[in-house]
């Protein structure tokens, strides 16, 4: 059965600082299917699951069951002029190494099938030890390294890119999904219910309890202000030392008042981004040979090719994933570095907003990544037809792991903090001296 939910096993407050604004809050009580928001920003802090154990045992069981379905049966066929391939889901990596692609295979072999597999191995083990009443070994580490997984995995964009790769093909060869498809559709679902369905709030509870918040904090205050701030991995709140940096006492995450050096470093990643997206549009992300003949297609001319081929869908796809989302995001990111500095709480949320907006959309632009591995698996009839890979890849591939690093760098609490004269920085640095233990 369910332990009760920590709001009901014990009777003090238990704070929060949001780790979007910084600001300092109680949370309420909880009941399943609710959550708390920050009463500043509305980021989300907690959200309630009933049977939040089980929920995530069940639905992480089931996603590897149907991964290890998708592994076992083909993934796709296609058959032309009386040629044809099936492929494997294991092959979309494979044969980029052959095309001498290492570094893209193994990102396609990370994200679709290796970190996933691993955080759903994860979330059984954590919460199988929770259900027979005490967690099992290296519960503490595991849990906050699945913390960290998460935005790197990308089933539901390989999806996504494998739905692109077929509408392509449709007019050239005639498709055919095996088994393993269909497996793998289930598994991208269940793999994004699972990730939803853990209760960070109630996890961390039940692995190791909550240690009081430390003494003299105020809510309705920022905590940087009180030198505390929220560890980003477990929620608790904890005190800094005189030079704004600790570690946190339940789960030992390294805290900081602010990411270290965070404008500098997410200038320094939009900077390579940036240029690594040059070579990324003027070389061709794939070949593609027809009956003997070679045509190199550039992300931009695979657009255009659709367009005139009237798959006006699929090239929007492209076109969102591949130019309008790394180049607003490169755009979104500089502006934030620019404005942070001069924050100013009358813009703050629509600013946050936009922050939310460019770390959620940065995974997506992958599609273009794996609809050319898709298809330098599939399409191998040699001069009949075929697809290689070009140098445009890897750069478009960097391009992609760059900004979303870069969009992780970027500390949001910036925005919302007030700039401070010099001259000032004395009396502050004296308040923190009044607000140590």
């Amino acid at each position: 059965m369910d332990r009760a939910p920590p709001e009901v096993r014990i009777s003090r407050r238990r704070l929060r600082a949001c780790h979007e604004c910084d600001w300092l809050m109680a949370l309420p009580p909880l009941h399943a299917g609710e959550q708390a928001v920050c009463p500043r920003c509305r980021h989300s802090q907690v959200r309630r699951h009933r049977y939040p154990a089980q929920r995530s045992l069940a639905l992480a069981l089931a996603a590897l069951t149907a991964l290890a379905l998708a592994l076992a049966f083909p993934f796709l066929g296609f058959r032309v002029s009386g040629v044809g391939n099936r492929i494997e889901l294991t092959q979309t990596a494979a044969q980029l190494i052959g095309h001498d692609e290492p570094l893209v295979a193994i990102a396609v072999l990370l994200t679709i099938l290796v970190l996933p597999a691993i955080y759903l191995a994860g979330v059984i083990w954590l919460q199988a030890g929770l259900l027979r009443g005490s967690p099992l070994p290296a519960s503490r580490g595991l849990a906050r390294s699945l913390a960290h997984l998460e935005p790197w995995m990308m089933a539901d964009v390989f999806l996504v890119g494998t739905l692109v790769s077929l509408i392509k093909i449709a007019g050239l060869a005639q498709v055919e999904l095996g088994p393993s498809f269909w497996a793998f559709g289930a598994f991208a679902l269940l793999l994004l219910a699972t990730s939803q369905s853990v209760d960070r709030d109630w996890l961390w509870f039940a692995l190791a309890g909550e240690p009081s918040a430390p003494e003299g904090s105020r809510t309705g205050e920022t905590a940087a202000a009180q030198r505390l701030t929220g560890c980003p991995t477990c929620g608790l709140v904890n005190r800094l030392d005189t030079g704004g940096q600790g570690r946190c006492r339940r789960c030992g995450e390294p805290l900081h008042a602010r990411h270290p050096r965070s404008i500098q470093r997410t200038w320094a990643l939009l900077a390579a981004a940036a240029i690594l997206y040059i070579p990324a549009n003027i070389y061709p992300i794939m070949t593609t040979t027809s009956l003997g003949r070679s045509d190199p297609s550039t992300i931009i001319g695979g657009i255009v090719e659709l367009i005139e081929m009237g798959s006006w869908p699929v090239a929007l796809v492209i076109l969102v994933a591949s130019v309008i989302v790394p180049v607003g995001k490169l755009l979104a990111l500089a502006w934030l570095c620019l404005v942070a500095p001069r924050a100013h709480n009358h813009f703050a949320l629509s600013r946050t907003r936009l922050y939310r907006l460019t770390e959620f959309i940065g995974r997506w632009s992958m599609v273009d990544i794996f609809v050319v591995a898709i298809l330098v698996a599939l399409i191998r009839a040699g001069n009949l037809m075929s697809v290689t890979p070009g140098p445009a890849a890897l750069a478009f591939g960097a391009v992609v792991v760059i900004t979303m690093l870069a969009a992780m760098s970027f500390d949001p609490r910036l925005i919302w903090d007030t700039p401070t004269p010099p001259s000032h920085s004395a009396d502050k640095e004296a308040a923190h001296e009044r607000l140590a233990p």
